[in-house]
């Protein structure tokens, strides 16, 4: 990494004024702090618009009188970005944000000493950092705490593994190679849609265990089967069921993602028939995973 390289920060919001002001306070106030600073609101609020212009770095302020869900708010800031001359662009949600102010130039420094063409930090629970906000599968076994990311002498690096848009930190050659999320897709999916063609790219990228990125805790929507040994993922809310599901039918259909699907059918039809004892939701289930085979999107 030059020391004259620009590192753009973008961070997606709707309608979390409160949460966002704790987002970029920490955002902004990096000991290596972001050379520009861009925020997405996907509400076009004027309290969002005049908390962005009060940060102290450079800001741009896009307002969206259209609701474009995470993976339309990425697009736009990344493409934004890219056209203000980024080398580095680094991703944010607003309802998470940095561990302390050394979040970004330890990804710096850890993309730089392994060459890496995306790093991004652990994500862990808000409310206890030593356990993850999102439960993490290696091979067959499910990690849930920070510490179970460090039995195998993975040094300060965990490769081929990343959660995108908490934290992650982008070069932007590998945007050019990789692309932005799809605006199809709106919210649910979107960065593991994008974390498929990063992997098929061939770019070297993982997890930087020395970094940590706060987020609310999300691990209560995947449900434990057969014991534990399995998990399925069901959100109580029918909207985010929607996309959830419709989502995983188009990305579960891409290259690179197809072997996962009879596992899916295992484990969806085991959670639905005997979990559950609910024939309707998995007939429910399957209508929204042909939505997104077939491409039908809309909302």
């Amino acid at each position: 990494m030059s020391d004259s390289d620009v590192v753009i920060a973008v961070v997606v919001t709707h309608r979390r004024v409160a949460e966002l002001a704790l987002s970029l306070d920490i955002v902004s106030g990096q000991t290596r702090a972001p050379d520009h600073l861009i925020v997405v609101d996907n509400d076009d609020d004027d309290r969002v618009r005049d908390l962005v212009a009060a940060q102290p770095v450079p800001t741009t302020y896009i307002g969206s009188r259209r609701n474009l869900g995470g993976a339309g708010g990425f697009a736009l800031g990344v493409l934004k970005a890219l056209s203000l001359g980024a080398d580095w662009v680094w991703l944010a949600d607003d309802d998470g944000r940095p561990a302390d102010a050394d979040v970004l130039g330890t990804l710096l420094d850890c993309a730089t000493r392994h060459s890496l063409a995306e790093v991004s930090p652990m994500v862990c629970d808000l409310a206890d950092p030593t356990r993850l906000a999102f439960p993490l599968r290696r091979g067959l076994v499910w990690r849930r705490w920070v510490h179970e990311l460090r039995i195998d002498g993975s040094g300060d690096l965990l490769p081929g593994i990343a959660s995108l848009f908490n934290g992650a930190l982008f070069r932007a050659t590998t945007l050019e190679a990789v692309g932005v999320p799809d605006i199809r897709l709106f919210i649910r999916g979107d960065e593991v849609e994008v974390h498929r063609r990063l992997a098929r790219s061939g770019l070297p990228f993982g997890t930087c265990l020395d970094a940590v990125y706060l987020h609310p805790q999300g691990s209560d929507e995947f449900k434990p089967i057969l014991g534990g040994r399995m998990h399925t993922q069901y959100p109580d809310d029918a909207t985010k069921r929607y996309f959830t599901y419709r989502n995983r039918g188009y990305v579960q259909s891409q290259p690179g993602m197809r072997r996962l699907i009879p596992q899916e059918w295992v484990r969806f039809g085991w959670f639905f028939l005997v979990t559950k004892r609910d024939p309707a939701g998995l007939r429910e289930w399957i209508r929204l995973r042909r939505l997104g085979r077939n491409e039908r999107f809309s909302r």
